[in-house]
């Protein structure tokens, strides 16, 4: 269950950092291949909050399968979890990959830990 924990630390930190992008924070850098060093532009920022919601929803996903609440998602929870695991594989082979080196190291490693702890997830 430490896995679901550090899992939500994790969302809910890069949920209020996508909410900051949203909101015009300058983090640019850290964020699309670093193409944007301060703030991201108008439509980007719309889709800024819409990863906001996603991972929230991922971390509803996550709560479910550790049966910690929402358990009337439970049984959708047990495929969720994967499309989650699935969703940080490809997000840290993005990150990782990224021009920006703020993006490779913050992010990156965020994601990798994002990524163990959704698999714990799903297989615990």
């Amino acid at each position: 269950m430490i896995f679901t924990y550090i899992f939500i630390v994790i969302i809910i930190c890069a949920a209020i950092f996508q909410i900051a992008l949203a909101l015009g924070a300058p983090f640019g850098e850290f964020t699309l291949g670093g193409k944007y060093t301060g703030k991201l532009p108008s439509n980007l920022r719309v889709a800024a909050l819409m990863q906001a919601l996603i991972l929230l929803v991922f971390m509803i996903i996550s709560i479910s399968r550790s049966g910690i609440a929402f358990t009337f998602l439970y049984e959708i929870s047990k495929v969720g979890i994967w499309v989650v695991f699935a969703f940080f594989i490809i997000g840290t082979i993005l990150n990782l990959l990224s021009p920006s080196k703020k993006e490779r190291i913050v992010i990156g490693t965020i994601n990798i830990v994002a990524l163990i702890c959704a698999f714990m997830i799903a297989v615990g």
